[in-house]
This record gives structure tokens, C-alpha cells and sequence, in this order.
């Protein structure tokens, strides 16, 4: 039998695996081809798929991506295919599980994995938030399969497949024997359908996670120790006339400027430093409380920031790189202010926006005067707006937002 078409990937992708196992029970097969998002992402591949994400899917009848999308195809060429359901609420079901596998599941992971592994940026709240997001999905499903052995009727369907490759990742890095003796149902389930030929021909013997991983600092380059130069011997100075009544005068020492104009502001008790570490050491449902309980409202100020031409951006990494550019430029402004901005929607249809904490009651110089400033709203939140305002400042710190993708903390 003909392929169906071409599947593009980086190999060894358990979402592959979906469409392939998918593709065997239903009597067709695909082609596979490895693919490198860094090297071969050319304008025709976006034209086709301006997500600009893999696995895709290549053929004369259809082009598609998401890997459930492509896994689909392939059940469908079969006639009444019973992985798909053989009632309307067999049906219902496995959609459920479809959507319960991307949502709950490969969505949280990923959110818990992929900075562990290098491929985004860690910030420990949004890890942690993931990380309990991940637990309480599997303790839901660990309640449903305490009697089942597939989660829809009796044999191997669909959702079965969604569900076990969105797990594959987990139980390779982080669902160690603690996590999996507390969802025993889901270890077995897990363990029973990789067992099943068609899912050890695709997923390969799949080794559960001893060791969970763990977030390594990156280590700090040293710096050359600069060479050592002699000291030139320095000629002594003439001595300053002496004064009428005999004693010698000095020259009067300028007193030393200040770096900022606001290092003359009152001292506050909100101290900058010590919410910085609150908030890269904590949960960002702990550290909210600790903000609150020490602002100061006279001595700092808080802002709405919005990228003004959203309707230009483009791919949503690109716009993650506009906020990196933007904090480049703001490094005198460090001591002075927090940030965190995030990336929301798709590419092509997304928007950059967050909050800034900044000391004083205005927009500092040391922000205002970065090159790309005037590409932001910066909206000031009065005192009288903090309560209302209060869960989408939480939200904004957590990442906390269905359609976050993305986005950087200055701090």
C-alpha cells in the first residue's frame, strides 16, 4: 500500500508516534522524514504551515499540522474504524480524552519539562505552576482508571493513543517511583498499552524515570583576571600655600552625585531586591502575598504595559525576541524596576503586554530613555485601581493565561 503522505519531524517524537501507531490499527502507513525547525523552515513551509511547529503532514489531498490532527487522518481512511468509536458516545468520549491529552496533559509537561531541558527560559513559578497543573490532571485520570483498563470500552482506541504518547515525556523525566506510586492506576495503564506491539514498535522500550530532573543554574563564565600593570611612581604634589593664620588649606571635595534622580527619593520599605528574590525563589502565589503585604504605594508605582503595533507581529518567537530587545536596553534601570511581559494568542495573531513595577510616581529615565520605549503604552495603575486590578497583576507574574506562549521577567 501507497504511503498516505509525509510526516516531518524531529526524530523520535512521541507525537509522531501517535499518527504511526494511529496509522497501523487502521490498516495505512505515512512516510517520515526528520526535519530541523533551525535549518529548513523556508517561506513555502511556512505558507503551508505558518504556525511554523512540527510534526506536519505533506500529501496531494491534504496538508495538515497537529499531530492529533494527522493521527485522525490516518483513522479515518478506514471505514467505521472502531478506534474511533462505534457510537456517538464512544465517539464523545474519545474526544474528550483527544482534548484532555492536549490541554491537560501535553500542554502542563511540556510547561514542567522543557525548561528543564534547556529549551525555554526557567522561571521557577511558572515551572512549579505547571508542575501541579501535570499532578492534578494525573490524579483525575488516576480516579477514572481505578476500574477500567482502556479508558473507552474494552480494546485499544483512539483515546488511548492520544492519552499514553502525551504521557511518554513524563515517565522519561520526571514521574519518578514517588510520583508513580502515588498514581498507581495510571502507572499500570501506562505500562499495559506501551506494552502492546504496536506501541513498542513506534515508542521503543520505554525506560520509567529514577531520577526526576532537576533545574541546573547555568554555571557563570569567568572572567580573565586583567594583567597586572606597575605603578607608575606618581611625582609629589606642591603643597597648597599656607594661610594667613599659619594653618594649610585643602581644596574641598565635591560631594559625590548621585547615579539617578531617584536615589534622592525618601527611603521606602518595599525593598526591590528582596521582592526579586521573593519572587524567583517562590511560588508566584506566595510571593504575591509577600508583594502586597510590603508595597508601598508613595514609593513605587505600578503599569500596564502594552506593546503598541500588535496587529504587525508576526511569529511568536519573534515577538518574545522584541521584549528581550527591549529589556537590553533598559540595564540601568535594574535597581529601579520589575517586569514581566508576555507573549499571548499565535503566530500571526498575538499580542506582547504585561506589568512594570518601577520606584517613583513616574516613568523613569532609565526606561524612558531606551530606543524602542516609544513602541509601548506604559499606563500607570493608581492605588484606588490595586484591588481590581489584583488578579490580572497575579496573572501577568504567573503566566498564568490559556494563550501565554511565551515571554521574558526583567528583574
Amino acid at each position: 500500500m501507497a504511503p498516505l503522505g509525509t510526516i516531518k519531524s524531529y526524530l523520535e517524537n512521541p507525537r509522531v508516534a501517535k499518527a504511526q501507531i494511529a496509522a497501523e490499527l487502521s490498516g495505512v502507513e505515512f512516510n517520515v522524514e526528520a526535519f530541523d525547525l533551525a535549518k529548513d523552515v523556508t517561506p513555502e513551509f511556512l505558507s503551508k504551515f505558518p504556525l511554523g511547529k512540527i510534526p506536519v503532514f505533506e500529501s496531494s489531498e491534504v496538508d495538515l499540522f497537529e499531530a492529533s490532527s494527522i493521527a485522525y487522518y490516518a483513522a479515518a481512511q478506514k471505514e467505521n474504524n472502531p478506534i474511533l468509536g462505534s457510537t456517538a458516545a464512544e465517539k464523545a468520549q474519545i474526544l474528550q480524552w483527544i482534548l484532555f491529552s492536549e490541554n491537560e496533559i501535553n500542554s502542563n509537561v511540556g510547561g514542567w519539562v522543557y525548561p528543564l531541558l534547556g529549551y525555554g527560559m526557567y522561571l521557577k513559578p511558572t515551572v512549579d505552576a505547571a508542575t501541579e497543573k501535570t499532578k492534578r490532571a494525573l490524579l483525575a485520570l488516576n480516579k477514572y482508571l481505578q476500574s477500567k483498563t482502556y479508558l473507552v470500552g474494552e480494546a485499544i482506541t483512539f483515546a488511548d493513543i492520544a492519552v499514553v504518547t502525551s504521557l511518554v515525556l513524563g515517565f522519561k523525566t520526571v514521574f519518578d517511583k514517588t510520583l508513580r506510586d502515588e498514581m498507581k492506576n495510571v502507572t499500570r495503564y501506562f505500562t499495559t498499552v506501551t506494552s502492546k506491539s504496536v506501541f513498542k514498535k513506534y515508542l521503543g522500550e520505554i525506560a520509567l524515570c529514577e531520577t526526576p530532573l532537576k533545574f541546573t543554574p547555568p554555571k557563570k563564565e569567568k572572567k580573565p583576571a586583567a594583567p597586572k600593570e606597575t605603578p607608575k611612581k606618581k611625582e609629589a604634589a606642591p603643597k597648597p600655600a599656607a594661610s594667613a593664620d599659619g594653618d594649610d588649606e585643602e581644596e574641598a571635595k565635591p560631594a559625590p552625585k548621585p547615579k539617578s534622580k531617584l536615589d534622592l527619593l525618601p527611603p521606602s520599605k518595599f525593598i526591590m531586591d528582596q521582592w526579586k528574590r521573593e519572587y524567583s525563589n517562590n511560588d508566584t502565589n506566595v510571593a504575591i502575598k509577600w508583594f502586597w503585604d510590603n508595597f508601598d504605594p508613595e514609593g513605587y508605582s505600578i503599569w500596564k504595559v502594552d506593546y503598541k503595533y500588535n496587529d504587525e507581529l508576526t511569529l511568536t518567537f519573534m515577538s518574545n525576541n522584541l521584549i528581550g530587545g527591549f529589556y537590553a536596553r533598559l540595564e540601568r534601570a535594574h535597581k529601579y524596576a520589575f517586569g514581566s511581559m508576555i507573549v499571548r494568542g499565535e503566530n500571526n495573531k498575538n499580542t506582547i503586554s504585561g506589568y512594570f513595577v518601577v520606584r517613583g510616581q513616574e516613568v523613569p529615565f532609565e526606561i524612558y530613555d531606551a530606543a524602542d520605549y516609544g513602541s509601548y503604552n506604559f499606563q500607570k495603575i493608581e492605588p484606588a485601581q490595586y484591588e481590581e486590578k489584583k488578579d490580572e497583576f497575579y496573572k501577568y507574574l504567573a503566566w498564568d493565561f490559556e494563550d501565554c506562549v511565551d515571554g521574558k521577567v526583567f528583574k
